[in-house]
């Protein structure tokens, strides 16, 4: 099989939530003459933005790999997928996007999850059914797909 990279979506609630977070308190520190401090949360700001552009799911052979930047965030057995199903869970993940998807698997006895938010969703999940056919996909389509969740650009 091919090797194929999907960059995570990005969403405009999260990003709506950090930019207004971070760029006041900047302008604020530039009025204020606090350099130090304004260097410092500049470049938080902009270590926040390149991670957000760098999150990356790879599908290669039968194995699903998440990075960030050059890092392995890990990788899963295409086969002992379960399930992939729609979630807007908050909990913390490698992914730049409230509007994600909950991959279930089972490692060794147990179940777990990953949460992710590619891009071309539909040609991600496509690409894991070629190696398990199996797979349980969940992903309704609808009113509830549109609003705060939708992707920038």
């Amino acid at each position: 099989m091919n090797r194929k990279v999907f960059r995570s979506r990005i969403s405009v609630l999260l990003t709506g939530i950090i930019l207004p977070a971070t760029i006041p308190p900047l302008i604020q520190m530039i009025h204020d003459a606090f350099e130090g401090l304004f260097y410092i949360m500049a470049g938080i700001l902009i270590f926040v933005i390149l991670v957000f552009t760098k999150i990356y799911y790879v599908i290669s052979d039968d194995k699903l790999y998440t990075k960030v930047w050059i890092f392995s965030y890990g990788s899963i057995d295409i086969a002992d997928i379960v399930s992939v199903e729609r979630s807007y869970n908050l909990t913390s993940a490698p992914a730049a996007s409230l509007k994600r998807l909950c991959i279930r698997f089972r490692k060794g006895m147990e179940y777990r999850e990953w949460l992710i938010s590619p891009d071309r969703e539909e040609e991600f999940i496509e690409t894991q059914k070629i190696v398990n056919p199996y797979i349980y996909v969940n992903i309704p389509y609808g009113v509830s797909e549109i609003g705060i969740f939708d992707d920038v650009g």
